[in-house]
Order: structure tokens, then C-alpha cells, then sequence
């Protein structure tokens, strides 16, 4: 089966693992009053709705960057025109932002209102061939509506933390008496916001994959993807960003953990191992018997 459908297929389950917990949690606080946490799921809802209608914005102005012109970046203008007119595909916004952090990212809603970002650092350290498989791999993530995908993950955990919270202040469970409910209301409390987190977080490094490889196809060059992000994985030690919230909340949209590793465990990584994203692409590359 091509890695593509095992992915959606893997993502699909993890989308039913996430309900399945915000079923579980619904049934520890149902027979109790549900009007606050029903402001506060609403609440949770709006602010992933308006994360996601904005995600271009916000993420470009986490990253201070600025739009550039096709006389300031001509490779990069020329190799996304490229890439956009192969996968017929409107041209998107394209921005640069000034840190030394090599690292680039896609956002937007959809095609047709997408940007794609460079930082100074990346297009120093990748040559073209490199940069050309960067950029095909982050505007796979624009056309495989992966923003829409990562914002269903986070409104859905957004539920089931205020679903823990909920649980917790109206005593959870169905149990009128209230015995054993308290036990059950901590328990989602301390547990359903973990295993909503490593849901989401799972759910994003399976769309990382796909974006390795639809990247990589569209590209038709694997192994330039696999180069960039072997300088990619020493880059982003040597030059790491700092672990600010308003980074934190876009970090998942870089094509490297911007971070350093002492910074975020590997549980807790938006990204898969660089290790196995190469080898899935030298993979993609060998030749077939």
C-alpha cells in the first residue's frame, strides 16, 4: 500500500481516537449542569475558527516576516511559479523572515489564500536544487489542506480539555451521588488533555510524511528534499529560535522543529525523527526491482 494511504488512513484513525475521547469525557460530565462548559466549548471553537481563517496572517506575524519582491528573491519566485503552474495551482504569497533560524513554512486556508515563507537563515544555508524540494514539500502542505487538518486536531483537543476541566468542577459522571464520579472527573482531567495533545501531535507528524512525499513527487527529487533536511536537522541546533508561546503555536507548520531538542521531548515533537523522514526518501529514490 503507498505510504500516502497508509498515512490518511492513519490520520483518519487518529481522528477517531480524538472523538473517541471527547465521547468519553462527555459521558463523565453528562448529568451535570453543562451551561459554562458549554460557553467554554463555544468559546474554544470560535478561537480555533479564527485561528484557522487566519492562520496566514498570524503565523507571518509570529515570524516577523515581511512579503518580498521577484527582483529580491528571484530563485525562490521561480522555483514556487514552477511548482504551483506542475500542480496547476495559483501562484501564493511569498515572504522572508529575518532570523538566522533555517526554517521555512506554509499557511493559509487554502490555495488560493496561502504563503509561503523563507527564513534568511534557510535560503544561506540550502542551494537551490535543496531549496526547490523545501518549497515543493511545504506547498504539498497548502494543497493537501493540512491547516484545515491541524485545526480540526487542535479544536477537537481544545474540547476535550475544557471537557477535563468541566468534568472536574461539576463533579463528572452520571452518578447522582456522586461516588466515584470525583475519581473519574480527575482522572480526565489529569489524563484527556495528554492524550488529546499526543493525538494532535501524532496526527501532525503523519501530515509531515505526506508532505515529504507528495513534495517529493511533485518535485520528481527526492533525494534534494532528504539533502535539505540533513542540513536542516544541524541548522536548526546550531541556530534554534526561542521557545516563545506565540513561536510555539506555529511551530508545527515549519518543515524542522525549530527548537532545541533539550527544548521538547520527542513525545511531545510536532515533527517525526529527521532520520526516518531521510530514509523514507532515499527510499523513494533507490531504484525499483
Amino acid at each position: 500500500m503507498p505510504h500516502r494511504h497508509h498515512n490518511g488512513l492513519k490520520t483518519a484513525a487518529l481522528f477517531g481516537l480524538l472523538g473517541a475521547v471527547v465521547l468519553i469525557a462527555s459521558y463523565l460530565l453528562f448529568g451535570r449542569s453543562l451551561a459554562a462548559l458549554t460557553i467554554g466549548l463555544v468559546i474554544a471553537l470560535a478561537l480555533n475558527l479564527f485561528s484557522y481563517w487566519f492562520s496566514a496572517s498570524v503565523a507571518i506575524r509570529a515570524m516577523r516576516a515581511r512579503p518580498v519582491t521577484e527582483a529580491e528573491q528571484p530563485a525562490m519566485y521561480r522555483i514556487v511559479r514552477e511548482l504551483s503552474t506542475r500542480a496547476n495551482q495559483p501562484m501564493p504569497a511569498l515572504y522572508v523572515s529575518p532570523t538566522l533560524a533555517p526554517n521555512a513554512f506554509a499557511t493559509g486556508r487554502n490555495p488560493q489564500h496561502a504563503a509561503v515563507c523563507c527564513t534568511e537563515g534557510i535560503l544561506q544555508l540550502l542551494d537551490e536544487r535543496e531549496l526547490r524540494g523545501v518549497l515543493g514539500h511545504e506547498l504539498m502542505h497548502v494543497y493537501n489542506r493540512d491547516i484545515l487538518t491541524s485545526s480540526l486536531a487542535a479544536a477537537l483537543s481544545s474540547v476535550i480539555t475544557y471537557l477535563a476541566y468541566g468534568a472536574m468542577l461539576f463533579g463528572g459522571g452520571n452518578d447522582r451521588d456522586n461516588r466515584g464520579g470525583g475519581f473519574g472527573a480527575l482522572l480526565m482531567l489529569i489524563l484527556g488533555p495528554i492524550a488529546a495533545s499526543v493525538v494532535q501531535l501524532a496526527i501532525s507528524r503523519t501530515r509531515e510524511y505526506d508532505a515529504d512525499e507528495d513534495g517529493a513527487t511533485l518535485t520528481g527529487d527526492p533525494l534534494a528534499l532528504a539533502s535539505a533536511l540533513r542540513k536542516l536537522d544541524a541548522g536548526t541546533q546550531r541556530y534554534p529560535l526561542a521557545p516563545e508561546p506565540q513561536l510555539q503555536s506555529t511551530s508545527h507548520l515549519m518543515i524542522a522543529n525549530p527548537f532545541r531538542a533539550q527544548d521538547v521531548g520527542r513525545l511531545f515533537s510536532t515533527h517525526p525523527p529527521m532520520r526516518e523522514r531521510i530514509a523514507r526518501l532515499q527510499a523513494m529514490a533507490a531504484p525499483r526491482r
